[in-house]
């Protein structure tokens, strides 16, 4: 698992696929999003070399960009995806510690989480904050939704729905 952060800018993207490219690996998964000003990402990476090689490949891209590389070596599991079957919208006054007392409670009641985001809305005197988070309800929506009840008579808005997925 390849992971870069820096500062975002026009062309990382490109830059990087391109060096890994020509230094013969594959990409698998990938996730890349901006955080504030900031850029990040996540990469599957199949090499023949060893993780040292592949930084020492990415190196001048690397430094040129002004990113710092991190690299894990993991077990890919390509074709394994899990699904969430639901879907989780939290919002309400920009706090200290509502990530940690909601995500904390529905871990509590059997949540995976397979995936979370969050913004800050609303204005630098009167912030928002939302979460829109996806998961398997291990234990069901009715434990997930006893969960945070405490939580959400605080002034916090929670919405929990299942998601129905097709396959075919």
């Amino acid at each position: 698992m390849l992971t870069l952060v820096g500062e975002d800018r026009p062309g990382i993207v490109a830059k990087v696929t391109a060096a890994l490219f020509e230094g013969g690996c594959n990409l698998g998964e990938a996730s890349m999003m901006r955080l504030g000003g900031s850029f990040t990402t996540m990469l599957m990476v199949n090499s023949d070399g060893a993780a040292k090689q592949v930084q020492t490949m990415l190196a001048p891209v690397v430094e040129s960009l002004g990113l710092h590389l991190h690299i894990d070596a993991i077990a890919g599991q390509l074709h394994q995806h899990v699904l969430p079957d639901v879907r989780i919208t939290v919002s309400g006054a920009d706090r200290a510690g509502i990530v940690a007392q909601v995500t904390g409670a529905l871990a509590g009641a059997g949540l995976n989480i397979l995936d979370l985001e969050s913004d800050v809305a609303g204005t630098a005197e009167s912030p928002i904050y939302i979460m829109h988070i996806e998961g398997v309800a291990t234990e069901g929506v009715g434990a997930l939704e006893s969960a945070v009840d405490v939580i959400a008579r605080e002034g916090v808005d929670i919405s929990i729905s299942s998601v129905d997925t097709l396959i075919g």
